[in-house]
């Protein structure tokens, strides 16, 4: 596993076309083999929102930049404050020579 770099950027919280809110995110990618990214980090939203979003399914940011990252949380870490939670991103991810460190 080759770590590549970090994305992060404001974007909209949505499932299955309903907006859930507005999202400020930050992952870290990493190539786990030729031609595979994976990568996980932090969303921060209001913390109701966040709330709502937790047991959804289909779950997708879409980025100001114009992506949209299949994402599923994977817990709130202890210690976090109310409005942030860990996500994974499976799906929608830069190529690997398009990340920056």
């Amino acid at each position: 596993m080759r770590y590549l770099g970090v994305l992060r950027g404001t974007g909209t919280l949505e499932s299955r076309g309903e907006i859930i809110g507005r999202v400020d995110y930050e992952f870290d990618g990493y190539a786990t083999r030729p031609g595979q990214v994976v990568a996980s980090g932090e969303v921060r939203m209001e913390a109701d929102a966040l709330g709502n979003a937790f047991g959804r399914r289909d779950l997708s940011l879409r980025t100001d930049d114009g992506r949209v990252l299949a994402i599923r949380f994977s817990g709130r870490r202890q210690g976090m404050p109310g409005d942030a939670a860990h996500v994974d991103v499976y799906d929608g991810l830069p190529l690997e020579k398009e990340w920056r460190r």
